[in-house]
């Protein structure tokens, strides 16, 4: 019984790592992923401390390719997902769930919410002291997404901020 329990354990344990890896590549209806660097229009870098991000607010223009370096400078594992506001308030509530049941872990193969512009929504889960990236391209069918740390309690202590999205053919 108390092998059984191990190799379950570990099980769960190599899925988690398997699918961080996957959810850091940023895929997403196949507009992101690895990218050459002459692909990426900019880069923006992001600290998440521990119960904050050092920005409140992103202006992103459609279709613009980005490359989000995000560095964890606290004490706790964050996570950086990037979707809607309804897509990010059914994620929230399913790690909620996953929470209670002692799942949350390094959130072993938990399904992303699809955002009202499609696809799963973009994430990567940032240790203490690592920096992360993930590649993406700004939809050009929304004019409003939220970047936000869902563990529990995260989201509800400020871990979260706006993106407005722009028009391509705006002056900024």
């Amino acid at each position: 019984m108390r092998t059984s329990y191990l190799t379950s354990g570990l099980l769960a344990l190599s899925l988690g790592l398997l699918t961080t890896t996957t959810w850091a590549s940023g895929e997403h209806n196949s507009s992101h992923g690895t990218m050459d660097s002459a692909d990426i229009d900019r880069t923006i870098q992001l600290d998440a401390g521990d119960m904050w991000f050092d920005r409140d607010n992103m202006q992103i223009k459609a279709g613009e390719t980005l490359k989000f370096e995000v560095t964890n400078t606290g004490n706790l594992e964050h996570e950086f997902v990037l979707g809607d506001p309804a897509a990010q308030t059914a994620h929230r509530e399913m790690m909620q769930k996953m929470s209670g049941n002692g799942e949350h872990g390094s959130h072993g193969g938990h399904d992303m919410a699809e955002g009202e512009h499609g696809g799963q929504m973009p994430t990567m889960t940032i240790a203490p002291g690592e920096t992360a990236t993930l590649v993406w391209t700004a939809p050009d069918n929304v004019e409003h997404l939220e970047y936000a740390c869902n563990i529990p309690g995260h989201y509800e202590s400020g871990m979260s901020g706006d993106i407005n999205l722009i028009p391509p053919n705006s002056p900024g």
